[in-house]
């Protein structure tokens, strides 16, 4: 389903122009998801919330895109590297075994 979604987002931007618009722009769209993002849990709003997290989503997607990467590896790259990390919740914060 997500690889469907995003190949749907990519062709939106493409149709859009959006994959060679400049990403310092793109980065300055998250900044403003991610206050969306910190008032919806600072307020208690779910929906907001939830918005917020596709609203990110689509725009790292765009990000990738115009700086010629796939989400899709960036995401995978990322798993690869958390997937056997160890380590352990302090005040509601995960820190990493090397960070102990």
């Amino acid at each position: 389903m997500i690889t469907a979604l995003t190949a749907l987002i990519e062709e939106w931007a493409r149709e859009r122009g959006l994959d060679a618009a400049d990403p310092a722009k793109q980065m300055l769209k998250l900044g403003e998801e991610y206050g969306e993002l910190c008032q919806g849990l600072a307020k208690d709003k779910p929906e907001q919330v939830k918005d917020s997290i596709g609203d990110m989503y689509v725009v790292l997607t765009i990000l990738s895109l115009q700086l010629g990467l796939s989400v899709g590896e960036c995401i995978a790259g990322a798993y690869a590297e958390i997937k056997d990390r160890k380590g352990k919740m302090i005040d509601g914060i995960f820190v990493k075994e090397a960070d102990l």
